[in-house]
């Protein structure tokens, strides 16, 4: 019976490939039919109204007449559509929004999910993605009688002001959306999936879910760590395939795998598992790995959101310029711009972007435009930094948790620099061999960052300080960022977070 029902849905994904093959094969022709419905989908919003929607035929119009925009723009609509109004940024009353967690900025960010968003964006690129992995390997068996699949969701809260709007993270949304014989195919109930609070979630998870034969598990990788050290504490085993022989699948997103790859090989050591990544966000299911014998992810085109691209001159003008993706070009960096069936408009996440391919059109995610570092201008990316952290990690058998950067000013007659603060799950045995292959790394990586470091001429060589183990995770829960979709800020050009985690400490660095 296992077999039947696990055929039937490979059947059934097999199906779904056309869809796919579609978009990849016709993404110009997708993306214009796509432009012309949302356009005249919100032309009697009050946002369409503003924008004279009704008038507009041509991509060439719609960005001269609507601006690229950050949430400051759209928050007193979204504001509004909480409270229940209806009809202001796409058609309808909209009882979902996702709060984006971002980094740890205080401030957050609550964007729409319309039905049209949960349905043909979220739930739809669910399908996509595991019909690529049912694609790529004939022998997969993730269903059946007993099988059973882990999600690392959030939770859902009723929005204050208007119970009836609810509020949450995107995961826990779509988990509480999906078909129920999704919800009957979950390694938990319902209630610990959704559940507010972490440490009770991870602790109850760890109770209820080694007793099934759990076949994927999907989450961020930040998260899912601490689940997998607790399960390993309370069962006495070495490995997670010890606790789930069966286990043949990590789906993973939110931040770059790489730094977390090593680690994830000791918890998973079986040489054919599966990694699929995917790019989830609040705003948006954007892409997910569709190759894995190519570098970057499947963007999808028929998910109700229309692709724009800010290239990297672009991302600090009053008035930036985006281009089409017919004018996209491999190995830059963009910033992402998206207008969507949940009532963005031409909006700017943050995410920034390098296409790997055009024919498909693949990406993979490279950082956001709020986390770099370019003090000195060095223009260092989380791109680069995560790769010369991964280098350095394989070169000296070491394994990182969590990491940050951020600069380091002139003072007086010295020079500037980068300091790092990084968490070791396992330590290198010498750390200046460490520190000088991470440099010579990163200036492998980025020749601007080379330049600068020549010579010592403006940049001295970074300083390393090595954090306490859950430094990160414990600094995250004393900022209310523990869980979810929080992530660790890789990078700023500014000594905030750092500054933050150092005082944290105490001085214990």
């Amino acid at each position: 019976m296992r077999k039947l029902i696990n055929e039937a849905f490979r059947q059934y994904y097999q199906l779904r490939m056309g869809r796919i093959d579609r978009f990849r094969e016709h993404p110009h022709d997708v993306q214009a039919a796509l432009f012309e419905k949302l356009i005249r989908t919100a032309r009697a919003t009050e946002w369409g109204k503003i924008y004279g929607y009704k008038s507009i035929t041509t991509p060439e119009q719609y960005r001269e007449r609507v601006p690229v925009q950050q949430y400051e723009a759209f928050s007193p609509y979204i504001n509004r559509m909480i409270l229940g109004e209806q009809n202001v940024l796409y058609p309808g009353r909209v009882r979902w929004f996702s709060k984006s967690s971002g980094t740890t900025d205080a401030r957050s960010k609550y964007i729409p999910v319309t039905y049209d968003n949960l349905r043909y964006c979220h739930i739809r690129s669910c399908w996509h993605s595991m019909s690529m992995l049912y694609d790529n390997n004939p022998k997969l068996n993730l269903f059946g009688i007993g099988r059973k699949n882990l999600l690392m969701g959030g939770s859902i809260t009723p929005a204050e002001g208007n119970p009836k709007s609810k509020i949450g993270d995107i995961s826990a949304i779509m988990m509480k959306n999906l078909p129920g014989i999704a919800h009957s195919n979950f390694a938990t109930d319902m209630e610990t999936a959704l559940m507010p609070d972490l440490e009770a979630k991870i602790e109850r998870i760890s109770n209820i879910a080694p007793k099934e034969d759990v076949g994927m598990i999907g989450g961020v990788p930040t998260w899912v760590v601490v689940l997998f050290r607790k399960i390993l504490e309370k069962t006495g085993k070495s490995n997670i395939h010890e606790v789930w022989p069966n286990l043949q699948v990590y789906m993973h997103g939110g931040v770059s795998f790489k730094p977390y790859r090593e680690q994830f090989k000791e918890f998973l050591p079986k040489s054919d598992f599966i990694y699929q990544e995917i790019y989830n966000a609040s705003e948006g299911y954007f892409a997910a790995q569709d190759d894995p014998n190519e570098e970057g992810m499947l963007l999808f085109l028929d998910t109700g959101i229309y692709y724009e691209f800010l290239p990297a001159n672009e991302w600090n003008k009053e008035f930036p310029k985006a281009v089409g993706l017919h004018e996209v070009e491999l190995g830059k960096n963009y910033a992402i711009v998206i207008s969507t069936n949940s009532g963005l408009w031409r909006y700017l996440p943050g995410d920034t972007i390098m296409f790997t391919s055009t024919s498909p059109y693949r990406i993979k995610i490279t950082g956001r435009t709020k986390q770099f570092v370019n003090a000195f201008g060095e223009e260092v990316m989380v791109e680069n930094t995560d790769a010369a952290l991964a280098k350095t990690c394989r070169q000296t058998g070491t394994i990182v948790n969590e990491y940050t950067v951020a600069p380091v000013y002139f003072q007086d007659e010295g020079k500037g620099g980068h300091q790092w603060l990084i968490e070791f799950e396992r330590a290198p045995a010498d750390m200046r061999i460490f520190n000088e292959l991470l440099d010579k790394n990163l200036q492998a990586l980025n020749s601007d960052y080379e330049a600068k470091r020549t010579g010592n001429m403006a940049l001295e060589q970074l300083q390393l300080n090595v954090l306490p183990r859950d430094t990160f995770v414990n600094w995250m829960r004393s900022k209310g960022k523990y869980g979810g979709q929080n992530k660790v800020p890789r990078l700023a050009n500014h000594r905030q977070y750092i500054d933050e985690i150092l005082m944290f400490l105490g001085g214990q660095v």
